[in-house]
């Protein structure tokens, strides 16, 4: 029966991982955008991630808790190899959590300056998250190919929170940003459909097992379903772009449906690929778990927490659906 408890918390651990990249993915996307607007858009864009940014990061928080505590021997390993990008990623999380405070609280005479920090530490948080799932991904290895594979993740990941960000505002956003929305995500489009394919196809090239996984048969004709599905969202993406009309219809939510799917069958995939692995090449889920008996005992920990901030992340989406208004600290 204990057999099951690593899977559990891998799952449980994947989830909110992938929770993570969609919902602070897109409050980074909106950071770095933040140079392209005006003031006052800047405003609106800071206003439509104001009740969400905080909670979102929560996702990645119980994703590295369920590492510390499920899977000790791997939570070692992997905080050591990633020790410098992890440290600069918090790094930057900081500081646009310190800026998005301080854009208004400081004055309009320090504006531009903690405009310029938020923007600064959205993008040095992408970076050092594609970095990390560069590395994660080429078995934590330091040879000059899987340091190359690390760096183009972390040029391209960006380029998918752009996306994000870009989906965000068409829905919470009218008017010239709106429009300035459709822009951007056209803009963005094209280098995250590359960075999908430079990915999808570089995955392989790095891991000689996962190419393996993905192209004998009958796995590849199992697997299909995959990269079809993605193709169909993006091009579902790239039509609604051309449509403004339709977006402005009703129908802007679909782009980050659609983004979603990409987002979903990416994780489906790389869980297919490194399956029964927690470390590529190095380590089982079953090796790396803790004690049974210490599963069993945060088992209920994680299975109260977990559906407890889906609840409140729900309800809070719900309680602040809706255009965003005008920005006010009062």
């Amino acid at each position: 029966m204990g057999e099951f408890l690593p899977l559990f918390f891998v799952l449980a651990m994947g989830l909110s991982l992938l929770l993570y990249v969609i919902l602070d993915g897109f409050d980074l996307g909106i950071g770095i955008l933040l140079p392209l607007a005006t003031e006052s858009q800047k405003d609106t864009m800071v206003a439509s991630i104001g009740p969400f940014w905080d909670a979102n990061e929560t996702w990645i928080v119980l994703g590295v808790g369920v590492l510390l505590i499920a899977f000790p021997q791997a939570h070692g390993i992997v905080l050591t190899s990633l020790y410098i990008p992890v440290t600069v990623m918090l790094f930057g999380l900081i500081l646009r959590g310190v800026a998005f405070d301080f854009r208004v609280k400081a004055g309009d005479h320090r504006r531009a300056l903690w405009n310029s920090a938020f923007f600064a530490g959205s993008l040095v948080a992408s970076l050092a998250q594609g970095w990390m799932l560069g590395a994660y991904i080429t078995g934590l290895e330091s040879t000059a190919t899987s340091v190359g594979f690390a760096a183009l993740i972390a040029l391209t990941l960006p380029a998918l929170y752009i996306m994000l960000g870009s989906a965000w505002l068409l829905i919470k956003t009218e008017g010239a940003l709106f429009r300035k929305a459709v822009s951007w995500s056209r803009r963005a489009l094209l280098p995250m459909g590359l960075a999908l394919v430079l990915v999808s196809a570089a995955t392989p090239l790095v891991s000689a097992e996962i190419a393996t996984r993905w192209f004998t048969l009958p796995n590849a004709i199992g697997l299909l379903p995959i990269p079809v599905t993605c193709l169909l969202a993006y091009g579902g993406i790239a039509w609604l772009l051309s449509r403004v009309d339709v977006l402005e219809a009703g129908y802007e939510w679909l782009v980050f449906a659609a983004l979603i799917v990409i987002c979903l069958m990416a994780a489906i995939g790389l869980a297919y690929s490194i399956y029964p692995y927690i470390i590529i090449g190095r380590m089982t889920l079953w090796e790396a778990a803790a004690a049974t008996s210490s599963l069993w005992f945060i088992f209920w920990g994680v299975a109260v927490t977990l559906p407890l901030i889906a609840a409140y992340t729900l309800f809070v989406y719900r309680i602040f659906a809706g255009k965003a208004t005008a920005l006010s600290y009062d």
